[in-house]
């Protein structure tokens, strides 16, 4: 599947976006492993509640189900105005 990093988070891993092969079931999950990876991943999921995420381009949370999905994007909370 595509994962897809903005603002900070594509700072601190340095990629805007990579396709990531998984055996997570959930969002949650795949965070999990993500973090296992390196220490840039380990810092951009420290802290899950500082994120939002989309999952095929859907707001979403971290128990949503994998299956079937082609893309997670994660991004910080925006504002308007």
């Amino acid at each position: 599947m595509d994962v897809l990093y903005f603002a900070w988070v594509r700072e601190r891993i340095g990629l805007p976006r990579e396709t990531v092969e998984t055996d997570a079931n959930t969002v949650a999950g795949l965070v999990e492993q993500l973090r296992a990876r390196e220490d840039r991943y380990a810092a951009a999921f420290s802290d899950v509640s500082a994120l939002r995420v989309a999952v095929d381009q859907e707001l979403s949370d971290f128990d949503a189900s994998l299956d079937g999905v082609r893309e997670v994007a994660f991004f910080p909370p925006m504002t308007g105005g």
